[in-house]
């Protein structure tokens, strides 16, 4: 909506100036000037904010895939990406609120980002897309994340962006779980009309296999399920005994990564829609994997870790 604020504003703008009697072409007749020295032109105040939008700027916003009970709560959001900043937030201790949002409302044209908090009633302040949210978070944390130096941080953060994620994409969107999971979620609060959720359906088949085939000429189930359950084997035997990864003193970036993830495949709220259970089963087998998932939940998400574990 915000061409549309400025269009309203370039308007008020122009009724605002005053007329001009100087001769040329761009004078104002005299007929025209003494109808509106009779009717003068009246610049309305600003219209209040829409009732969906931020009412208290005192507080920074994290706009997010989610549900609007699950905002109000604070709980973990459905979606990989936008849970792992919510929970990197959470360690870096800044005071944020959770806000429904899509990808068409994000200035980027993806989720999620951050509106940070006014210091002025109605002042536009620019959103932090994901890319900027650790430098960002850093800046505004009162107690900044130090991420570890490991020369292996890299090697195993690879494992998370490509064999799990791959894994997800296919769980999620091309399996069963399509109309399970993905459909509720991602599909059937986009609107009411059925051919637009069909097309909405299909662009999101669509975008997975994509994403997929840039890594392999066909897209194998068994073999992108197998190249995760490696990888969490992998991220299991990293962490081993200490509570987080790289045997740091507080959670970071890395574990909000392994958590985007791990709780997503574990939340009672997707339970009932895995109908394909294989990503799910492979990361049961995990114990200390699932111990680190516990103790974010039951640290940082107390809410709705009561009903969790």
């Amino acid at each position: 909506m915000s061409h549309v604020a400025e269009d309203i504003e370039e308007t008020q703008q122009s009724h605002t100036q005053p007329l001009k009697s100087s001769s040329g072409i761009f004078a104002v007749p005299t007929p025209i000037k003494q109808l509106f020295d009779k009717f003068p032109l009246h610049t309305y105040s600003v219209n209040d904010l829409p009732q969906r939008a931020p009412q208290h700027r005192d507080a920074h916003v994290l706009y997010t895939f989610t549900t609007e009970e699950a905002a109000q709560r604070g709980l973990p959001s459905y979606n990989p990406a936008c849970l792992k900043w919510q929970a990197y937030l959470q360690f870096s201790n800044i005071d944020f609120r959770i806000a429904v949002a899509n990808n068409h409302a994000s200035p980027s044209g993806s989720l999620p980002f951050v509106i940070p908090a006014s210091p002025e009633p109605y002042k536009n302040m620019q959103p932090v897309p994901s890319g900027k949210l650790q430098k960002w978070a850093m800046k505004n944390s009162n107690k900044p994340i130090e991420e570890s130096g490991d020369v292996r941080y890299e090697a195993y953060l690879s494992l998370l962006d490509h064999r799990i994620r791959r894994a997800w994409l296919y769980c999620i969107y091309l399996s069963r779980n399509s109309t399970s999971i993905a459909e509720p979620l991602y599909i059937l609060p986009t609107s009411g009309n059925p051919f637009v959720r069909l097309t909405v359906a299909r662009e999101l088949r669509q975008a997975a296999e994509k994403e997929l085939l840039k890594f392999s000429a066909a897209i194998n189930a068994e073999s992108l399920y197998n190249q995760a359950e490696e990888a969490f084997v992998a991220l299991e035997t990293l962490l081993g005994k200490e509570d987080w990864f790289f045997s740091a003193s507080r959670p970071g970036l890395f574990d909000a990564s392994v958590f985007a993830y791990t709780h997503l495949l574990l939340d009672d709220r997707l339970g009932k829609g895995w109908l394909d259970t294989r990503l799910r089963d492979a990361l049961k087998s995990r114990k200390r994997l699932m111990s680190h998932r516990n103790r974010i939940l039951t640290t940082y998400f107390p809410e709705q870790s009561s009903s969790c574990i």
